[in-house]
C-alpha cells in the first residue's frame, strides 16, 4: 500500500479525539488497522487473549478517566473479547471498540464459507456495548468513530462498537486527512420540577439518609464534593456500594463505609425518612441481598433511566450524579434555614441520637458482629494489605474473596478501589491493573485468588513486554474458594471446586518477573518489596481465607 487506507482515517480520527493508546490484538481483517497504527503517535499495548485486552483497557480509562481504545479482528477476536466488555457495559466504563469485519462482499445473508465470518457480528456485540456502527464506505469512518466517541463518554458511559470490512480497511481513500474531530457527550441535568419535588421531600425529612453508588464516582461534575456538601447540610448518614468505595471519605463521621452487606446497616437504610440513592441500582448486593425495604421514601437518581424503579417505587431523577447533587446541593442551601446543620446535628432525630452517633453505632456494631465469629486471619490480611498498599495507590479485585471483604472494609483513601462486580466474570483484575498502571504512570495492585489467576496467566508476557509497574497478589487456596463456600453451605459439600494449580512462582519466573511466595502474615513486607521495582512483581500466599456469616439469610 503506498496511499493512506480506512485504516489510517480510523488512526486519524482517534488522534484527533485525543486518543493516546490502543489496546488490542492483531488478526487477519484487522490487519489495516495495525498497518495504519505503524505510521502513528498512538502507543499499542498488546494482549495475549482478547478478552484481556478488553480487560486492560477498562482498567486504563478507570485509572486515567480517558476512553480506552479497543482494536480487534474478525469473529473469534470478536467474540472472545466479549466478557470483558460486559464488565465494562454493567460498570459504565467508557470504552471505543474497532473491531474488523469479513470483505463486504460476504456481508448479509450468504453464507460464503469467509474465515472468521458470522451471521451477524454487531448482534453478537449488543448485549455487552451501549450502541453499535457499521461502516460500509471509507469516508463514513470519521463520523462513525466520532459518534462513538461521544456515545461512550455520554452518561450512563459505556463501551461502543464500530466495526468495519476488511476491504474497506484496506481501501485507499480520497478523503482528506483528518485534522480535528470533535465529540460532545450529551447533557443530562436534572429537571427542574424533579429537583424541587426532591428538596421539598428532603427538607421535611428528620432522618435522611445516602446510598452512593458508583454514578458518583464515574460523574465528571465534581460529584464527590457535591455529595458531601449535600450530606452534611442534611446531617444524612452515606453508604458506599462497592462500585461507589470512594465516593465519601470513611474518615467522615457521617460515613458508614461500605458495609452494605450487613443488617445493621440495612437497618439504618430502611429507617430512614428519605432514602436517597445517587448512581446505584440498588441492586443485588447494595440491596443486601434484595432484603432491603425502605420504610419511608426514596428518592432515586441515575443516569440510566431503565435503573429507575427497577427494584423499589422511587421518584425517580434520571440525570447525571454529579449534577443532580449540585442541583440539590444549591437548592438546599437556599431552602433550609441556616442554622440548620448545626441544629440538626444537635437533635436526637435517630431515636435519641445525632446522625453522626447513629453511624458510630452502627459502625460498632458491624465491627463487634465480626468479633465474634473466627475471622481474625482475614481482617489481619486485609489490615496488611491496607498498610502496606500507598494511600494513593489504584487496586484491582478479581472474584475471589479478598475481594469480598474488599467491598464492604477496604478504604481506598486518596486511591481507587476497582472490582468486576458489575459483570462478576473471573479474570479481570491482572490485566485491569496492566492497563491501569501503563495509563497512570504507577504501580497499581491487582489482588486475585489461584482460579481467577488461570484466567489471565498469558498476561504476565504483556506486563512483561511493556514494562507494566503491577504487583500480582495470587491468594491461593487450591480452588474456587467463593465457590466452595456457597455449595458447603447450601449442600453440605462442594463439588468440582477443586482445582489443581502451577507453581505460581516458578511460573512467573518463567516469564522473567520477580516473584515469591510468602506466609499469610509476611504479605505486607512482601507487598512493600515489590515497591521498590520497577515492571511487574508477583507474591504468592498460600492460605484460606473465608467469608463472614451472611446477615440477608438471617
Amino acid at each position: 500500500m503506498t496511499g493512506r487506507t480506512g485504516g489510517d482515517l480510523v488512526i486519524e480520527t482517534l488522534t484527533a479525539l485525543g486518543a493516546s493508546t490502543v489496546f488490542g490484538i492483531p488478526g487477519q481483517h484487522a490487519l489495516g488497522l495495525f498497518d495504519a497504527l505503524s505510521r502513528s503517535r498512538l502507543r499499542y499495548v498488546s494482549s495475549r487473549v482478547e478478552n484481556n485486552a478488553a480487560f486492560a483497557a477498562d482498567g486504563y480509562s478507570r485509572a486515567t478517566g480517558e476512553v480506552g481504545v479497543l482494536f480487534l479482528s474478525t469473529g473469534p477476536g470478536a467474540l472472545t473479547s466479549l466478557a470483558g466488555l460486559q464488565e465494562a457495559y454493567s460498570t459504565a466504563v467508557p470504552m471505543l471498540v474497532v473491531a474488523s469485519q469479513i470483505p463486504l462482499s460476504g456481508l448479509g445473508a450468504r453464507r460464503k464459507g469467509m474465515l472468521h465470518q458470522l451471521d451477524d457480528q454487531k448482534a453478537s456485540a449488543q448485549n455487552v456495548t451501549k450502541a453499535q456502527f457499521s461502516v460500509h464506505h471509507p469516508s463514513g469512518i470519521p463520523s462513525a468513530i466520532q459518534d462513538a466517541w461521544a456515545e461512550s463518554v455520554t452518561v450512563p458511559q459505556g463501551p461502543v462498537w464500530v466495526e468495519a470490512p476488511q476491504d474497506v480497511l484496506l481501501g485507499e481513500v480520497l478523503v482528506p486527512r483528518v485534522q480535528d474531530a470533535l465529540a460532545v457527550p450529551y447533557d443530562h441535568p436534572p429537571r427542574a420540577e424533579l429537583v424541587e419535588e426532591s428538596v421539598r421531600w428532603l427538607a421535611a425529612s428528620d432522618r435522611t439518609a445516602i446510598v452512593a453508588g458508583g454514578g458518583v464516582r464515574r460523574s465528571t461534575h465534581d460529584a464527590q464534593h457535591h455529595l458531601r456538601r449535600v450530606a452534611e447540610l442534611l446531617d444524612a448518614p452515606v453508604v458506599c456500594t462497592p462500585g461507589g468505595n470512594t465516593a465519601f471519605p470513611w474518615e467522615h463521621p457521617l460515613s458508614l463505609g461500605s458495609w452494605v452487606e450487613d443488617r445493621h446497616v440495612t437497618d439504618l437504610l430502611e429507617d430512614a425518612e428519605v432514602l436517597l440513592v445517587v448512581g446505584s441500582s440498588l441492586g443485588e448486593v447494595t440491596s443486601n441481598y434484595f432484603t432491603l425495604v425502605p420504610r419511608g421514601r426514596l428518592i432515586q437518581v441515575d443516569a440510566e433511566p431503565r435503573v429507575l424503579e427497577s427494584n423499589f417505587p422511587t421518584l425517580g431523577v434520571r440525570a447525571d450524579a454529579g449534577q443532580a447533587l449540585s442541583a440539590l446541593a444549591d437548592a438546599l442551601t437556599d431552602a433550609l434555614p441556616d442554622a440548620l446543620p448545626e441544629s440538626q446535628a444537635a437533635a436526637p432525630a435517630w431515636h435519641g441520637r445525632t446522625a453522626a452517633q447513629a453511624v458510630a453505632a452502627v459502625n460498632a456494631r458491624v465491627a463487634a458482629r465480626l468479633d465474634e465469629q473466627d475471622l481474625g486471619r482475614e481482617r489481619r490480611f486485609m489490615a496488611d494489605l491496607r498498610a502496606a498498599v500507598p494511600a494513593g495507590m489504584q487496586t484491582y479485585w478479581d472474584m475471589t474473596i479478598a475481594a469480598y471483604w474488599g467491598w464492604n472494609c477496604w478504604d481506598a483513601r486518596s486511591g481507587q478501589f476497582h472490582s468486576a462486580q458489575g459483570a462478576g466474570g473471573l479474570g479481570y483484575a491482572f490485566p485491569a491493573a496492566i492497563g491501569g498502571a501503563l495509563g497512570a504512570g504507577e504501580r497499581t495492585l491487582a489482588v486475585a485468588g489461584d482460579g481467577s489467576a488461570m484466567y489471565s496467566i498469558a498476561e504476565l508476557a504483556a506486563a512483561v513486554q511493556h514494562g507494566a509497574d503491577v504487583t500480582w497478589l495470587i491468594v491461593d487456596d487450591g480452588g474456587y474458594g467463593i465457590l466452595r463456600e456457597y455449595m458447603e453451605g447450601a449442600f453440605g459439600q462442594a463439588t468440582a471446586t477443586e482445582l489443581h494449580r502451577p507453581d505460581f512462582v516458578a511460573l512467573a519466573r518463567s516469564f522473567g518477573v520477580p516473584a515469591e511466595e510468602v506466609a499469610v502474615d509476611e504479605v505486607g513486607p512482601a507487598l512493600g518489596r515489590t515497591l521498590e521495582r520497577k515492571g511487574p512483581a508477583v507474591v504468592v500466599v498460600r492460605t484460606l481465607l473465608r467469608m463472614w456469616s451472611p446477615t440477608h439469610l438471617d
